[in-house]
C-alpha cells in the first residue's frame, strides 16, 4: 500500500484492527483535485480488467457531476444517488 501512495504521490494509508479481522489497510484519497488529476487519469491509462471497471466508469460519472457542481442541486444529488445505488455489490447481472 505504501508503494501505491508513494507512486501516486497522494492519499494516505488507514490501518484498522478489529476483533474479527486481523488487520486491514485502505488507500484513501479525499482530495477532489487528486482524484480528478491523478487517480482518474491513472485508471484511464491502466484500466481495470474486472467487473470493477464498471464501478470505475460510474465513479468517473460522479466525479464529472461534481466537477460541474451538479452535486449542489437537488437533481444532481438525485443523479449521484442513482449512480451510487447501482455500484459495487448492488450491480445487477444485466450490467455485466
Amino acid at each position: 500500500m505504501s508503494s501505491h501512495k508513494n507512486y501516486l504521490d497522494c492519499g494516505r494509508i488507514e490501518v484498522t484492527n478489529t476483533p474479527t479481522i486481523t488487520q486491514t489497510a485502505e488507500f484513501v484519497v479525499t482530495s477532489f483535485k487528486d482524484v480528478n488529476d491523478i487517480i482518474i487519469p491513472f485508471f484511464t491509462k491502466y484500466p481495470l480488467q474486472s467487473i470493477k471497471k464498471l464501478d470505475f466508469e460510474d465513479f468517473c460519472k460522479c466525479a464529472e457531476l461534481m466537477k460541474n457542481k451538479a452535486h449542489l442541486t437537488e437533481q444532481g444529488i438525485k443523479n449521484l444517488r442513482i449512480i451510487k445505488a447501482k455500484m459495487n455489490r448492488s450491480r445487477s447481472n444485466e450490467n455485466l
